[in-house]
């Protein structure tokens, strides 16, 4: 996948996140009668476990890329052609 479109699930899975806990926040004021506090609750629950799913994300990509790199400069994983087969 290009890097564009991990950028582009990255953003939609934090927008997800923040919509499904307003949306079970709104749910939950309908059926208890407290409007404003569900959907404010679910928000800032919403955004803190997106924040957190996101920078988890990316501190894992960070540390692919670094081994991808480190593996280059050392020379690790290039291979001859009677290794890979041409």
């Amino acid at each position: 996948m290009g890097e564009g479109y991990k950028s582009l699930a990255l953003g939609l899975k934090f927008a997800g996140g923040i919509m499904l806990y307003a949306g079970m926040g709104f749910l939950v004021d309908r059926k208890l009668g407290t409007l404003p506090i569900g959907v404010i609750a679910g928000t800032v629950l919403g955004s803190g476990l997106s924040f957190y799913s996101v920078y988890r994300t990316l501190t894992r990509l960070e540390a692919d890329a670094k081994a991808k790199l480190a593996a280059r400069r050392d020379g690790a994983g290039t291979t001859t052609h009677e290794e890979d087969g041409r």
